[in-house]
C-alpha cells in the first residue's frame, strides 16, 4: 500500500489518529548491524531522536541541549628532597550546555615525580581539562635542597627547600585555581616549606618541617570530599624536627626517612618532602587528578567514566582521561 493512502490512525501507536507514532527505540549499543541511510530511531541511551546519514554515522535529529556541572583537579606536583608538593589546580563550572551526540575529550593529570638533593625539584603535575571548556593546572614541584631549593609555580606552588644563601621562597599558584607554597629554611639543619593547596597557602617553615596548604571541598559527587592539598615538609632526623602533614585534599606527609608520603591518588594532592639527614632521598609523588561531571535527573543520557545516580543527579566520573559523550 502506498504511504499516501495509509490513515492517520494507521500511523498513530494509540489508534485514534491524534495521539503519537510509535517509532523503533532502543540503546546505543541496540542501533541495527547495518543501517540503511534515512533510519530513524528513538535512542534511550542518549535520550534523543537520530538518524542514519551514512558516512558521518548516527546524528541526532534535534540539538536537546542540556546543562551540566563540572570539577577539573589537575595532578599534583611531586614532593622535594626537603619540600612539599603544591597541589593540582582546582576549576569548578555549572549550567554549562552540551550537546547530544557530541564528544567531549577528558583529560587527567597524572602526579608529578619527587625530587632529589642536589639533583632535581620535584616535577609538576599533569594538567586535566574538560574539552575546551576549562584546563586546570598541575601542581608545582617541591624544592630539593641547596641547588633546586626554590619551589615550582603551578595551579598550587611547591614549597621552597633549604639553601645556604638564604629560605628558597616556594613556587607561586594560578589566581583562581590555587595558592602558593612556603618558604624553606637557610642552612644549617633548617628545614623547607609546605605546597600550597587549592584553598590555602603552604606553611613557611618554623624549625620542623612545614603542613601544606588545604584543598577545596566540594559536594559534586554526591559527598562532600577535599581535593588539591599541599604535600607538607620532610623533617630533619639529625636533630629530631618533626615532618610537616599534607593539606586535606590528599597531600602527601613528609617523612624525614626514604619513604616520604605519596599523595593520594585522584584527589591532587601534592607529594610529601623528604627529609634531611646527609642522605640522597627522594620527595613522594604527588597524586593523579579527576574530573567528575554530572547533570541533574535520574536517567542516564551521557556515556563516559564511572557512571552513578544519586541525589537527583546522574554523576560521571574520570580518574584516567577519556571521552564524555553528551
Amino acid at each position: 500500500m502506498a504511504i499516501s493512502t495509509i490513515s492517520a490512525a494507521a500511523l498513530d501507536a494509540t489508534g485514534v489518529g491524534t495521539g503519537a507514532m510509535f517509532v523503533p527505540s532502543g540503546t546505543t549499543a541496540q542501533r541495527p548491524a547495518s543501517p540503511q541511510v534515512g533510519y530513524q530511531r528513538f535512542n534511550t541511551t542518549l535520550g534523543q531522536m537520530e538518524v542514519y546519514v551514512g558516512s558521518s554515522g548516527w546524528i541526532a535529529v534535534a540539538s536537546n541541549a542540556y546543562t551540566v556541572d563540572y570539577l577539573v583537579v589537575a595532578g599534583g606536583g611531586g614532593g622535594g628532597s626537603g619540600a612539599g608538593g603544591g597541589g593540582g589546580g582546582v576549576l569548578t563550572g555549572s549550567a554549562v550546555s552540551v550537546t547530544p551526540g557530541t564528544s567531549y575529550t577528558v583529560t587527567v593529570g597524572s602526579g608529578g615525580t619527587g625530587g632529589q638533593t642536589n639533583v632535581s625539584r620535584g616535577t609538576n603535575g599533569g594538567n586535566s581539562s574538560f574539552s575546551t571548556i576549562a584546563t586546570s593546572l598541575g601542581g608545582g614541584g617541591g624544592g630539593s635542597y641547596n641547588a633546586y631549593a626554590v619551589g615550582s609555580s603551578g595551579g598550587s606552588g611547591g614549597g621552597g627547600s633549604v639553601s645556604s644563601g638564604g629560605g628558597a621562597l616556594g613556587g607561586s599558584g594560578t589566581s583562581g585555581q590555587g595558592y602558593a607554597g612556603g618558604t624553606g629554611g637557610q642552612g644549617g639543619y633548617s628545614t623547607s616549606g609546605g605546597g600550597g593547596g587549592a584553598g590555602g597557602v603552604g606553611a613557611n617553615t618554623v624549625i620542623t618541617g612545614a603542613n601544606g596548604g588545604i584543598g577545596v571541598a566540594s559536594t559534586i559527587s554526591g559527598v562532600s570530599v577535599y581535593y588539591g592539598g599541599g604535600g607538607g615538609a620532610g623533617g630533619d632526623t639529625t636533630i629530631s624536627w618533626a615532618n610537616g602533614s599534607g593539606g586535606l585534599g590528599g597531600g602527601g606527609n613528609g617523612n624525614s626517612t626514604a619513604s616520604p608520603t605519596a599523595a593520594t591518588a585522584n584527589l591532587g594532592g601534592g607529594g610529601g618532602g623528604a627529609g634531611y639527614n646527609g642522605s640522597n632521598y627522594t620527595g613522594g609523588l604527588g597524586g593523579s587528578g579527576v574530573v567528575i561531571i554530572r547533570y541533574a535527573g535520574s536517567v542516564q543520557r551521557a556515556t563516559g567514566g564511572t557512571v552513578t545516580i544519586t541525589g537527583g543527579y546522574v554523576i560521571h566520573t574520570f580518574n584516567s582521561s577519556g571521552t564524555f559523550t553528551a
